[in-house]
């Protein structure tokens, strides 16, 4: 792998079960929560995952984490499969790539203070030892917008944003070269969100961090992102340069996508159509056959049903898997009709 590259995922698979029977206790139904998703995150860079609820984009997020298991697939930190790592050196590849968390509370040890909080990693991991650990703590405090002086405080005592400034502290104390960033904002104020994008911003030019910032918000995701893919149902649909996919989608289902997205310029409403899924997305359990999206697709033909469209180059800098492709540019909060 090539040295400007941080972060590579290859045909990621993840399957659950939800259930056994029979003597010999074999899976009833099997969840396709992720199948069969590669992505490249160059060095320095942000590539952010976009889709509806339940696409899979937080299990993608543990998958590439190593906190679970692929059912198959692999990937790849810094030049090294860390897939199959295990003890010693899974420990020492951790390191390089941390993640934080949706929920700013529930990742957070209520019964440990915010020292403890940020130092054990460092000092586990030989990067501070006893003496200079409250110091090197309170630097990093400051550094995410932190009072170094609430060093001895627990969670229950900060707000929501502070409480995600903790989780970035935390990631950041193992000096990573990676960060997965899973709904990182979802939780708090659109005023905090903000302060929260500019910090993440502002770290990756400081510290030359690569981040994987997966959001349902792609409003959000457009502020922060050089490169999106788009996930539908297990699957990326589209990938391609933020200002590429957001000015020119390719995928019917990034099309939709960006047309509910609100707009708060009066003088750019209405200047396009509100594209109105129709019906519920299906279960991962029975996903349809061909074309995952062709449910619910406009454009969709027999085609569609029959056989699924990998994803390819279509000669605008994307890569997308439609057999119909958009052409036309979409107007980013259209109106709805």
């Amino acid at each position: 792998m090539s040295n400007d590259i941080a972060l590579q995922a290859i045909d990621l698979v993840k399957h659950f079960s939800t259930g056994s029977s029979g003597v010999l206790g074999r899976a009833t139904n099997i969840v396709q929560a992720v199948d069969g998703v590669s992505f490249t995150l160059p060095r320095g860079k942000t590539l952010g995952i976009v889709g509806e609820s339940g696409c899979g984009k937080s299990t993608l997020a543990r998958l590439v984490t190593r906190l679970i298991e692929p059912s198959s697939g692999s990937v790849v930190l810094d030049g090294v499969d860390i897939t199959n790592l295990s003890g010693k050196a899974l420990r020492e590849m951790r390191r390089k790539l941390q993640i934080i968390f949706q929920d700013p509370y529930s990742s957070l040890n209520p019964r440990h203070s915010i020292g403890q909080i940020i130092g054990d990693p460092m000092r586990i991991q030989g990067i501070v030892t006893r003496p200079n650990e409250k110091a090197e703590v309170q630097d990093l405090m400051q550094r995410v917008g932190l009072n170094p002086e609430h060093y001895n405080r627990y969670p229950h005592e900060f707000s929501g944003g502070q409480r995600q400034r903790i989780g970035i502290a935390r990631a950041l104390s193992l000096q990573p070269s990676v960060i997965v960033a899973d709904e990182p904002v979802s939780a708090l104020d659109v005023s905090i969100q903000a302060q929260i994008l500019n910090l993440l911003e502002n770290l990756q030019k400081d510290l030359g961090l690569s981040y994987v910032f997966i959001a349902h918000d792609l409003s959000v995701v457009r502020h922060i992102a050089d490169q999106v893919a788009v996930m539908y149902l297990g699957k990326i649909v589209e990938v391609g340069a933020a200002v590429t996919v957001y000015s020119n989608p390719a995928h019917p289902y990034t099309k939709a996508l960006l047309s509910a997205v609100p707009v708060a310029n009066p003088s750019m409403r209405g200047l396009g159509r509100r594209i109105r899924l129709v019906g519920d997305v299906p279960s991962p359990i029975d996903p349809p056959s061909g074309c995952r999206f062709r449910t619910r697709c406009w454009k969709a033909t027999d085609l569609c049903a029959a056989v699924e469209p990998p994803l390819q180059a279509d000669g605008a800098g994307r890569v997308v898997a439609c057999h119909f492709p958009e052409e036309t540019p979409v107007t980013i909060g259209q109106s709805p009709v």
